[in-house]
């Protein structure tokens, strides 16, 4: 089976599938991106088939996280009523059914890191970077980090990733438990394919039943902490600190906030 959904690919192998973000160099995302995965794990949700997913993306780059120069904005909403559709999103990703593990070969951050965090488990490398560079941007935290980091690495390294955007690097990650699995860069992709044949091999109603209650609430808690990080954000793009927070990183340098 072979599928395409905007820029990301499905294909699948044995009972192993591949989801693959394919807007390199950077693999940016912006809503529409967010709407082609949850198509395509719905798909896979749906094809009975298909018993575990790899999560992966072209390059070196994981995610570099979210495109604020996209057609529909990621801080945006329709609808007061309704919300930000990436988090919509978002909280479908977290509602899939089969377990996912994730490639992580390069750098995913902000919302990339998000992302990253939407797989069951992790193999990454030495060259990775976890980065939650909200406030270097002037911008609260979201895509639900604010309740799946702190589930997976405690509070207080949440607390400084979130405060400092510090770069956690692979090993780091993997010490820490945010990624579960480390060898190097040319290697992610098929140590990934390995942990999702290994679950795979089990009884698929059995695999799907169990994930269901070690995840039991989770898209229910990342909907109620993306609503809240949702409102931060609406008021938070308005400021200068955000416009030079996204200028500053674009320019690579620290930003010159002001508090406004």
């Amino acid at each position: 089976m072979q599928k395409q959904f905007g820029d990301v690919k499905v294909s699948l192998d044995g009972h192993v599938a591949l989801v693959e973000i394919c807007r390199g160099p950077l693999n940016f995302f912006d809503v529409q991106l967010i709407k082609d995965l949850v198509a395509a794990f719905t798909l896979l949700d749906d094809t009975k088939e298909c018993r575990a997913s790899v999560l992966a993306s072209e390059g070196k780059v994981f995610c570099a996280g979210a495109n604020f120069n996209s057609g529909q904005s990621v801080l945006s909403t329709t609808e007061a009523t309704e919300g930000n559709p990436l988090y919509q999103a978002a909280v479908a990703l977290f509602s899939c059914k089969k377990p996912i593990v994730g490639a992580i070969q390069g750098t995913a951050t902000g919302g990339g890191l998000g992302l990253a965090l939407v797989p069951d488990f992790r193999v990454t490398c030495p060259e990775a970077r976890f980065v939650a560079n909200f406030t270097k941007l002037g911008i609260h935290p979201g895509f639900g980090l604010t309740h799946v980091l702190p589930q997976l690495i405690g509070q207080q390294r949440a607390n400084l990733m979130f405060y400092t955007g510090r770069r956690i690097k692979g090993e780091q990650a993997v010490q820490w438990g945010l990624a579960d699995i480390l060898t190097s860069q040319d290697k992610v992709r098929e140590e990934a394919f390995a942990l999702a044949s290994e679950i795979a091999e089990g009884a698929p109603l059995a695999v799907m039943s169990t994930r269901a209650t070690m995840r039991q609430g989770l898209a229910e808690e990342v909907k109620r902490f993306s609503d809240h990080e949702d409102r931060e954000q609406a008021w938070l793009s308005e400021t200068g600190d955000f416009a030079e927070g996204v200028k500053s990183v674009t320019e690579r340098r620290v930003g010159n906030f002001t508090g406004t």
